[in-house]
């Protein structure tokens, strides 16, 4: 009887043994949160649209045409001479965004990534290092090359593409893009909360 028990003990000791042996090595391991959030990305440049302007003064009209204001662009238009599809935009992004004016730019090579994992704002800008900032008119440039909705470097399977761009008081915030079927769905959010991007998202960054 003493043999069978000290048999069964035995056994158990050896069972939380090797229990204590997977918890540490588990414990070692990176955490999957610690985890790339995304691979290396593609490459793809785009060519920005000239910014129209009203007849005025020739000097003056010289000084708006190097400007993007985003109030001429950002407009809910679905009708098909809309110069993109464009079924809602949300408050946050009317308030903070489609006030700014930005002086345009030469053309810009960025970088597509998805997300292989749900992200916060700061895990991607973290992993980004420090390319992570875009323009409204780097948005607009890939919107028209995808006004209707077409195959493109912006997904339309209802999952979001994320810019991070100074709004018109300077602070950084995340806006998204999504495709709806009827136009483009455009919001935005301030970075550094603790909404978590879903796994597939696209990131455009620099």
């Amino acid at each position: 009887m003493r043999r069978q028990l000290g048999q069964v003990l035995c056994s158990t000791l050896l069972l939380l043994a090797a229990e204590n042996t997977r918890l540490a090595a588990t414990e070692n391991e990176p955490a999957a949160a610690n985890s790339a959030a995304f691979g290396p990305g593609t490459n793809v440049s785009c060519s920005r649209p000239a910014t129209p302007v009203e007849p005025a003064d020739p000097s003056v009209t010289a000084a708006i045409s190097h400007k993007f204001i985003a109030s001429q662009r950002f407009r809910e238009n679905t009708s098909p001479s809309a110069e993109v599809k464009i079924s809602w935009l949300g408050a946050t992004f009317m308030r903070r965004f489609a006030v700014k004016i930005e002086d345009d730019t030469n053309d810009v090579a960025f970088q597509i990534h998805a997300l292989n994992r749900a992200s916060s704002d700061n895990q991607i800008i973290v992993e980004l290092h420090n390319r992570h900032e875009t323009r409204l008119a780097d948005v607009w440039c890939f919107l028209k090359r995808q006004a209707n909705g077409e195959d493109g470097a912006l997904q339309t399977n209802a999952v979001p593409n994320i810019f991070f761009v100074r709004d018109a008081a300077g602070e950084l915030g995340a806006v998204d893009l999504i495709w709806g079927g009827a136009g483009w769905e455009i919001g935005a959010s301030p970075v550094g909360g603790q909404r978590q991007w879903p796994s597939g998202s696209r990131v455009i960054s620099r």
